[in-house]
């Protein structure tokens, strides 16, 4: 691995050396602006003044608004494909095999298009926007300040982007974990006229009720489901963004945020092509944790009220093999969590599912995926480019006397 520092920029200024009016990896505000005199408009009001962590944050955030309404639907069936194997219907041991419903992308998709219509796949679409919003702009916003701090320290900057994104992925997975649970949760159950024979033992009705339900019956710990996984699925981001960073200096010539000088096309199908490419090989390379998360947070910690409507939850509780209000009583005080952390998850998995389900959904997660990080950094580029300059024409008007 090479121990280079980047190429610096057609300013001068090195990719990672810091600035009193922004850090050039996040836009380049000394490329030459045909800045029209007059007032400030609203924007350039705004702008002038504020720190690259302000854009970060806001562009990070705009992004990940976008990237949840665009990809919903998809993150929906992924969600239905890799929880399933953790339901079963009451009839049966709860070492049966699992009870398969969904089949593939399109299956999926006709099979809650039928029971539930346009509202079930853009189930959980709150607590997504709810997710995304604080995820992108913690990311961009510590992502920036490592890099700052790392790039003091080592001159490589694959070293340095790599280190930046682990920082920023704990930072985001931490404070943002519980909103994944009560998305996670809401995708997962389907309508409770469904016929199906896999029904979750909860019905939520929104977000809150569902953060209300989930605290009232399962306590704090239920919303840090699966953090563990997902701290290791930090691997995830590690190969990404170094991998992004990499393939659009290849690409176009300039780090990540950094405005284009050259043609504007050319530009944008570079940071199209290292967007889709960096997320395909981090996509494959870390998706079993995905799975293992998605059971971990679909685990129910206690035990459902007995009734007609019970259904055994396969993730949730070992020991569990109802025929009757009275069975399931009885069997209360020796049901244990059927998942118990990563090792134990994943051998359940593989001995009574097979590797394959730690694929399951994967080409729907593809597909779900790629556009939503597509839409993530064209929209953060976009926006953090526009910021840049608009902070850059509100200052050179400001020296103007405008």
């Amino acid at each position: 691995m090479s121990h280079e520092r980047s190429t610096p920029s057609s300013t001068g200024t090195d990719e990672y050396s810091p600035s009193t009016s922004t850090s050039p990896q996040f836009g380049n505000p000394h490329a030459a602006l045909a800045v029209q005199h007059g007032p400030l408009t609203d924007l350039e009001a705004f702008c002038v003044g504020k720190s690259d962590s302000t854009f970060n944050a806001l562009a990070g955030a705009v992004g990940g608004f976008a990237s949840g309404v665009v990809t919903c639907p998809l993150d929906v069936i992924k969600t239905k494909l890799q929880a399933q194997g953790g339901f079963q219907g009451r009839q049966g041991a709860s070492h049966d095999p699992a009870h398969v419903v969904y089949r593939g992308m399109l299956g999926t998709a006709k099979i809650i298009w039928r029971e539930e219509g346009v509202r079930g796949m853009y189930r959980g679409l709150g607590p997504i926007i709810l997710g995304y919003l604080p995820t992108w702009a913690v990311w961009f916003t510590v992502y920036g300040k490592s890099k700052e701090f790392f790039v003091q320290y080592h001159g490589n900057p694959n070293v340095v982007n790599f280190c930046s994104s682990i920082v920023a992925g704990a930072s985001s997975t931490m404070v943002t974990n519980p909103i994944w649970v009560i998305k996670t949760r809401l995708m997962s159950q389907i309508s409770r006229n469904s016929n199906n024979g896999v029904q979750p033992p909860w019905h939520y009705r929104s977000t809150f009720d569902a953060a209300r339900k989930m605290y009232r019956t399962e306590g704090i710990i239920s919303f840090y489901s699966g953090l563990t996984p997902a701290l290791l699925g930090l691997t995830h981001v590690a190969v990404q963004f170094p991998a992004y960073e990499y393939l659009r200096r290849k690409f176009t010539g300039q780090g990540m945020g950094i405005t284009a000088e050259g043609d504007p096309s050319s530009h944008w199908m570079g940071v199209l092509s290292a967007s889709v490419l960096s997320k395909i090989l981090a996509s494959s390379a870390t998706y079993p944790h995905e799975v293992i998360r998605t059971r971990l947070q679909t685990q129910q910690r206690s035990v459902p009220s007995a009734s007609s409507e019970y259904a055994a939850f396969r993730g949730g509780l070992e020991g569990s093999n109802p025929h009757g209000s009275q069975a399931i009583i009885a069997k209360v005080s020796n049901a244990v969590p059927r998942y118990k952390g990563i090792i134990t998850t994943f051998k359940t998995i593989l001995r009574e599912e097979g590797w394959r389900a730690f694929y399951a959904g994967m080409g729907t997660n593809m597909m779900r995926a790629v556009p939503a990080a597509t839409t993530v950094m064209i929209t953060y580029e976009l926006v953090i480019r526009r910021l840049n300059r608009a902070r850059a024409e509100g200052t050179e008007k400001s020296i103007s006397g405008w």
